[in-house]
């Protein structure tokens, strides 16, 4: 089992930043991949932007330049950089973690932009 710990979440108006982490404690393996999904009221949840153990990172089209995800792996932690935030990003924010044979979630934190 995986737990994964998030914080960061809050309200901001349009144009600010916010920073997400996401820790994670039990039974990680060195090849994994971290992940931050949102999902919006009365939307699907997608993906924001992943990151692997090695360093290769994905991100959603509609966060490329503004958001930014990294990982500490001594500390089992992903981060998602938020900056030039805007009400379409007001969302849940969902930490993902997977490996060979496990898939997790966390809980979300509330992240919402005001115009």
């Amino acid at each position: 089992q995986v737990h994964l710990a998030e914080s960061g979440g809050g309200s901001v108006q349009a144009g600010g930043s916010l920073r997400l982490s996401c820790a994670a404690s039990g039974s990680i393996f060195s090849i994994n991949v971290m992940s931050w999904y949102r999902q919006a009221p009365g939307k699907q949840r997608e993906l924001v932007a992943d990151i692997a153990s090695g360093g290769r990172t994905n991100y959603a089209d509609s966060v490329k330049g503004r958001f930014t995800i990294s990982r500490d792996n001594a500390k089992n932690t992903v981060y998602l950089q938020m900056n030039s935030l805007k009400p379409e990003d007001t969302a849940v924010y969902y930490c993902r973690y997977r490996h060979i044979g496990y898939d997790g979630w966390g809980q979300g934190t509330q992240v919402t932009v005001s115009s």
